[in-house]
This record gives structure tokens, C-alpha cells and sequence, in this order.
């Protein structure tokens, strides 16, 4: 069985790289200790400051191996985020970084908004919202945040750019799961 640790430690390691400009991952040594790491693979890196999120960037579907999503999310997280300034070397050692791995996204095939409030699982259920040549989605931990659906589905339409009742334009949604693996 894979050991999920090592996740962890490519995403700091990718970060220390980008900081450093010295090579810090050894990435055949690992897909060889590791052969989990070479399978395709659909991650999210988070990063909180102070508890904070300072960084957040992902993959929805599986396009490359597990370790190069971790090591491309991570490095894209600290320092491309366009929500924030790239990460700076000070910042590093205050950092939780938290590595989703994704299931793939499902078509969640429901008639109206109350039919989708009894089959979304707050909570559990990432969601993927596509309306008119736009889209956004939310990890399942942001239900942590925007608890009830009404907040959850209002601040997704909002990021993706929609007004906040979205919904009634009846969406494409897609659901997945995720396995979280936090420091």
C-alpha cells in the first residue's frame, strides 16, 4: 500500500525546490521506491497560513502521473495562485499543506434545485458547477466553511463568476470525493 506521507513531503519538497532553486527531488528514485507515483492521478494542494488559506490549486481529472500532478499543484499553489503574492521563503516554515486526491467527477443528473439538494451530500461531495462556457468548483472541505447548501451553491456560482442564484439556470454538476492527507 501506497504510503500517503510521501505525498506530503513532494508537495514541501516541490515548494523548497521553487524557493531554493536547488533540485531537491530525486523523482525516479521515488516513482522506483514508489511505482504508486507513476499511475495517473488527480490532485488539489492546499496551503493555510495562520489557519488562513494562502494558496490553492488542482486538477479535476487525471492528465499526468500522481507525483508530477503533486509536484506541478504544489509549486502552482505557493507561487501562482492569482488570488496571492508568491509565496515567499519566511512564509514556508509556517505553512499547512494538505494534498487532495481526487476520485473522478461524476454527471449528477437531477431535475430542479430541490432535487438537487436531496442528492448533493454536504460535506462528502466536491462539486464541479458548468454553466454557459463557465465553471468552478469547491473541494469537499469548503462545506467546512459555507456549511449549508444555499451558501455552498450562492459562493460557487460567484466564483465562477455567475450571479448567485446560478442554480436556476440548471447547471451541469459533476461530484467527487476526495482523500485528504494534512500535516
Amino acid at each position: 500500500m501506497f504510503m500517503k506521507k510521501y505525498l506530503l513531503e513532494i508537495a514541501k519538497g516541490a515548494i523548497k525546490e521553487e524557493l531554493s532553486g536547488v533540485k531537491v527531488l530525486d523523482e525516479e528514485a521515488l516513482v522506483k521506491v514508489h511505482p504508486e507515483l507513476a499511475k495517473q492521478g488527480a490532485t488539489f494542494v492546499t496551503l493555510e497560513k495562520d489557519q488562513r488559506l494562502r494558496g490553492c490549486i488542482g486538477s479535476l481529472v487525471s492528465h499526468r502521473s500522481l507525483l508530477e500532478d503533486v509536484i506541478a499543484n504544489a509549486k502552482s499553489a505557493a507561487f501562482r495562485d492569482p488570488r496571492f503574492n508568491p509565496l515567499k521563503a519566511e512564509e514556508f516554515e509556517k505553512l499547512s499543506i494538505e494534498v487532495s486526491l481526487l476520485t473522478e467527477p461524476t454527471l449528477l443528473v437531477y431535475k430542479d434545485i430541490p432535487d438537487l439538494r436531496a442528492k448533493i451530500r454536504v460535506g462528502i461531495d466536491g462539486v464541479v458547477l458548468k454553466v454557459d462556457g463557465r465553471q468552478a468548483t469547491f473541494l469537499p472541505q469548503v462545506w467546512e466553511q459555507l456549511g449549508d447548501f444555499d451558501q455552498f451553491f450562492a459562493h460557487l456560482c460567484q466564483k465562477a463568476a455567475l450571479h448567485a442564484g446560478c442554480l436556476e439556470l440548471h447547471p451541469e454538476i459533476y461530484t467527487y470525493q476526495v482523500e485528504k492527507i494534512k500535516e
